[in-house]
């Protein structure tokens, strides 16, 4: 565990946790996540898991800070404009917490490149606005076993489940089929991405720390205008090409 006493004391109110202690803080310190998006979702994840002291963060994005995305991504400032996202997002990080080790990669995740930047992290989180990348991170994840917290927005609303390779389904046992038809910007009230991104962070730190019951096999709903959370079970697809046990052996 961090052995200074600044550091020691900056992770104190978590530590008192009786999921936490010590122990479970030092898995934190000690855990690789890689975030891919850091934009409205990116945005809180990276924020929260810095500050709870993830030892090492990856970020995933390849696009540059524009002024359309400040009403939400709270990375960044007006000063950022024009400025690559994960400059941008490293230097926050930093400022906000320099225990952290911040890696970034200024590219586009695809499908050539996708298993090797994976393989070097623990968990997988995905805060992106299409479904082309959630698919390929889903094979990849799948494929390498690792853990994927899965996050979406649109308007007030969101959608969250965690994708346990083998212990429920993956994505696309829930969307077999590319769903991304819709053409041109989608709204997003900016403090939606923030609510799902918490809640993406904290399943994060429930992995790492092997703690409560994450959501896999259960998609939770959030439902802004509403004020309210709705889940529903959803069960793997045994003939699902990516997850199914058909032609798995197993």
């Amino acid at each position: 565990m961090a052995n200074n006493i600044s550091s020691l004391e900056r992770y104190r109110r978590q530590v008192i946790i009786p999921e936490v202690g010590k122990a479970g803080q030092q898995k934190l310190l000690d855990a690789k996540v890689l975030v891919v998006g850091a934009g409205g979702l990116g945005s809180p994840v990276l924020y929260y898991l810095a500050a709870a002291g993830i030892g090492t963060l990856g970020i995933v994005d390849s696009d540059s800070v524009d002024i359309t995305n400040l009403q939400r991504q709270i990375l960044h400032r007006t000063d950022d404009l024009g400025r690559e996202k994960v400059v941008s997002a490293k230097e926050k990080l930093n400022s906000l917490n320099p225990d952290v080790k911040i890696i970034t990669y200024n590219l586009r995740l695809d499908r050539y490149n996708a298993k090797e930047i994976i393989g070097e992290y623990d968990i997988i989180v995905t805060a992106v606005d299409n479904f082309q990348t959630r698919y390929i991170l889903n094979d990849a994840c799948i494929e390498l076993n690792k853990p994927l917290v899965e996050g979406g927005i649109r308007g007030f609303d969101g959608t969250l489940i965690t994708i346990i390779p083998g212990k429920g389904p993956c994505y696309r046992c829930i969307f077999p089929h590319n769903v991304d038809l819709e053409k041109g910007e989608l709204g997003v009230m900016g403090a939606a991405p923030g609510i799902i991104g918490s809640l993406q962070a904290l399943e994060v730190i429930k992995l790492v720390l092997g703690i409560g019951k994450p959501l896999s096999g259960r998609m939770l709903f959030f439902d802004g205008l509403e004020g309210n959370f709705s889940e529903i079970e959803i069960s793997r697809n045994e003939e699902c090409p990516v997850c199914g046990k058909k032609d798995k052996g197993e």
